[in-house]
């Protein structure tokens, strides 16, 4: 129980951070945090983890719901055209799915088999919201990325932890590098924090108005 209580204080530690750092540089970034998750919904999310897959949800993504239990992306007048901003995807993997968004992957079909060849993970970051598709895996192992468009595939652990993953994300924004996480560096337009590959970049009209951090 110490461990998972030890677990939950460093990802609420990491959270609250990084989204102080939202608060003062990226305003409408932090607009987009929703309310904690209800109890309720955690509890569902957990039973149909155990239903379903034989396992419960890890600990510290339970904290986390606790504490944000996903987004909402903020209505940005400059960005009503193209539409290319979204000011919840302040994570370089994207947006922080809800209890029912993140089990929902992991469910099995009608048949009932597990596509996802008994692979213990839980999704819980994406840039695809339409389906999910693909996105960032939390484990016990640690986190990873995750695609059901080509198998599925799931990627060995990149970070040892969610908190330690939330942990990098404020060291790229306080101390840098600006690639320490990948190609994708952070940025702040019209108050939204965005991560972008300089060399092949995903904005098209809203790049002349994003700003890297370092």
């Amino acid at each position: 129980m110490s461990e998972r209580n030890d677990e939950a204080e460093r990802v609420t530690a990491a959270w609250r951070q990084l989204t102080g750092r939202l608060r003062v540089h990226a305003p409408i970034s932090y607009a987009s945090l929703l309310p904690p998750a209800a109890e309720e919904d955690i509890r569902a999310a957990e039973a149909q983890s155990m239903r379903y897959l034989g396992y419960g949800l890890p600990a510290e993504l339970t904290a986390l719901w606790r504490l944000c239990g996903g987004v909402e992306h903020q209505y940005i007048e400059e960005n009503e055209d193209e539409g290319e901003v979204g000011s919840g995807g302040f994570l370089p993997d994207g947006v922080l799915l809800t209890p029912a968004e993140a089990v929902r992957p992991r469910l099995p079909e009608s048949d009932r088999r597990d596509y996802w060849e008994g692979a213990q993970v839980v999704p819980w970051l994406t840039r695809d919201e339409a389906g999910p598709e693909y996105g960032q895996y939390v484990s016990a192992a640690g986190v990873g990325h995750w695609s059901t468009m080509t198998g599925p595939e799931v990627s060995e652990p990149r970070y040892p932890s969610t908190a330690a993953y939330l942990e990098a994300v404020h060291r790229t924004l306080t101390a840098g590098p600006a690639d320490l996480m990948g190609s994708d560096v952070p940025g702040i337009v019209w108050g939204c924090l965005v991560w972008e590959d300089p060399e092949c970049p995903g904005l098209d009209d809203a790049l002349e108005h994003w700003t890297p951090l370092h």
